[in-house]
């Protein structure tokens, strides 16, 4: 399993997967927000999303977990 953590503080824009969703490298999963400006956080390996820890709205911190991949 394959946590995808964020790399910052921000609000959870979108979220643009599933559980059970086929990933590609490079794909975008969700879009965070912060100071105005909307960031895509994407996977780093082929895999299947196993579990979205948040949902739009959410304020995370850097380090947390967004997205686990099986």
């Amino acid at each position: 399993m394959k946590e995808i953590q964020s790399s910052m503080a921000g609000t959870v824009f979108k979220v643009l997967v599933a559980p059970g969703d086929s990933v590609d490298t490079g794909q975008t999963v969700l879009i965070l927000e912060s100071m105005k400006m909307e960031i895509p956080v994407d996977v780093q390996m082929d895999g299947t999303v196993g579990e979205v820890k948040v949902v739009e709205g959410d304020f995370v911190n850097e380090g947390d977990t967004l997205v686990v991949l099986s």
